[in-house]
């Protein structure tokens, strides 16, 4: 007798539905033979890479190796120079928070207000309909208790997940994270993690640029770039020393071994700002 599937205890919450197999997710970004840069000169080339709905992908490369320029090709700021490059849906950007004007007052719901003027006049302020959007967004961050708070004021962590909420304001299907983890504490990293990962699971594309290769391992695949790209795949088979010393021009320490496998380190001065 087959098994009849069970049913949720009377007053329970049914369980959410499995997420779709990743061949049956939408593909929201498709890159193909793809050189982008500044003028004529690419800064980045030979890149091919797919970002599925649901997935989070970690976008690994040295100072100058190609993230920042990735993510304003997304944007639509910068055109290809040869190549192709699709974006199926809106993309949203969340920058360093400590790159952030921190003496200017305005209050976390303002930051998150943001999201609704891009593109707008400028005379035509958000009205009611943008500042429920923005409420909304901050709940869904968990910051809607600290709207009127100055953004100044708020810690690391509470002003990234402000940032976060300015690209859902913007209804971001892809959500483009620069090295959003810098400066926070162990807390608010793991917050910052379950965000992304809630993001994920709602079925939004999520690409977030870190030196931490130990914290992309967790992701569910990396693209590696130095001016071209390097690989792209899952991480357990990606993340060889031999990818890392190309990514980063063999600038790897190496550790120890553990569990056969030798692991690697960056130096300090990786852990800045990409341009």
């Amino acid at each position: 007798m087959s098994e009849q599937p069970k049913r949720p205890a009377p007053g329970a919450e049914p369980a959410p539905p499995a997420p779709p197999a990743p061949e049956r997710r939408a593909t929201l970004v498709a890159a193909e033979h793809l050189a982008v840069g500044y003028s004529a000169a690419p800064v980045l080339q030979e890149v091919e890479f797919q970002l599925r709905a649901g997935e989070r992908i970690g976008v690994l490369g040295p100072n100058g190796g190609g993230k920042t320029t990735l993510f304003r090709a997304l944007l639509g700021e910068l055109k290809p120079l040869a190549g192709e490059l699709r974006v199926a849906v809106r993309a949203g950007t969340v920058p360093q928070t400590e790159r952030s004007r921190l003496d200017f007052p305005v209050s976390a719901l303002d930051v998150a207000l943001m999201g609704a003027i891009a593109g707008r006049p400028w005379w035509q302020r958000p009205g009611r309909r943008e500042r429920a959007a923005a409420h909304a967004a901050l709940r869904r961050v968990g910051l809607d208790g600290l709207h009127d708070r100055s953004f100044g004021e708020l810690s690391g962590g509470q002003r990234q997940r402000v940032l976060v909420a300015r690209a859902l304001v913007q209804d971001a299907r892809v959500v483009l994270l620069d090295e959003p983890f810098t400066g926070l504490d162990n807390v608010s990293t793991a917050r910052l993690e379950q965000l992304l990962d809630e993001l994920a699971q709602e079925g939004r594309g999520v690409l977030i640029a870190t030196h931490d290769v130990e914290q992309a391992r967790a992701w569910d695949r990396v693209l590696c770039l130095n001016r071209r790209q390097i690989a792209f795949g899952p991480p357990a088979q990606t993340l060889s020393l031999e990818v890392l010393a190309s990514t980063y021009g063999g600038s790897i320490v190496t550790l120890e071994e553990r569990d056969g496998e030798r692991l690697a380190i960056l130096p300090p001065h990786h852990h800045h700002h990409d341009h």
